[in-house]
């Protein structure tokens, strides 16, 4: 791993220099700068990232541009926060990413030979149990995720390590098996008035729970993220739901004017032109 030693950046970027400066600065000149910590700005980093992916979503690379570089300023400012309490500064924050990007791929700047991508995952998690103090392969996977986007990567990273369905054939039978189950508990536990107690439901929330843990699973062997999937199927309804309102107001309705028959029927007209 030598080469390791003499990987140098070719051309210093002066911008960045004068970003982290204008990011120190404002911490230290600005009063709503001052004020801030790392649990104070946390829910707009979350909101910069789904606005990031947003962008993705939308192949608007403009936009896409300035909401990496708001991404970028967080990071900045935490660290920046961080260097202020003593704890570490972004120097820091960028030798450990060199130093993690590095000791991680050892096919790339060591002697370690992979076939495939299966090898470099493989390889990977490997790595990380040997860093840390974890005792799970599945410890890394932050509890805040959004809970399809933690089933993936919880079923992502136990199929790394060989536990898995050899076909997705094998993955979609327990995604029927899951459904079936479901629907012969919730037809057996609700009453003669179609309603069900709060224990029921309970029990029907873990049924359910199923049935998406096993779709994750499913979509896992098509390289498809739920949590994307989902997300641009509920932009999708949006769109063609506003086009029933747009309609219905060119018909002088308001939608609560409206029946099933009459916006079924624009729906319909709708999946021409949002797919």
């Amino acid at each position: 791993m030598e080469k390791i030693h003499k990987l140098k950046p070719e051309n210093p970027i002066k911008e960045f220099d004068e970003f982290a400066a204008i990011v120190k600065r404002l911490r230290n000149e600005c009063p709503w700068d001052r004020e801030q910590t790392h649990e104070s700005i946390r829910h707009l980093l979350l909101e910069e990232t789904y606005e990031t992916l947003e962008a993705i979503d939308e192949k608007n690379y403009d936009e896409l541009k300035k909401e990496l570089g708001d991404l970028l300023l967080h990071v900045a400012f935490s660290a920046v926060i961080a260097e202020g309490d003593g704890k570490f500064d972004l120097k820091d924050v960028i030798e450990s990413i060199n130093q993690k990007l590095i000791s991680r791929h050892p096919h790339v700047f060591g002697e370690v030979k992979v076939s495939g991508t299966k090898d470099v995952l493989r390889n990977w998690e490997h790595i990380k149990l040997g860093e840390s103090n974890r005792k799970s392969i599945l410890d890394g996977v932050p509890k805040t995720l959004p809970s399809l986007t933690r089933a993936y990567r919880i079923q992502e990273k136990s199929s790394k390590v060989g536990f898995d369905w050899d076909k997705s054939e094998d993955s979609f039978k327990k995604v029927e098996e899951e459904l079936e189950e479901f629907k012969k508990e919730a037809e057996k536990r609700k009453d003669s008035h179609g309603k069900i107690t709060d224990e029921d439901r309970r029990e029907l929330e873990k049924e359910l729970g199923d049935i998406l843990f096993a779709i994750t699973n499913y979509s896992r062997f098509f390289e498809i993220n739920p949590e994307n999937a989902l997300r641009l199927t509920i932009e999708k309804y949006i769109k063609r739901f506003q086009h029933i309102e747009t309609e219905l107001k060119k018909r002088g309705k308001k939608i609560t004017e409206s029946n099933l028959e009459e916006m079924d029927e624009i729906w319909n007209e709708s999946k021409k032109i949002f797919n």
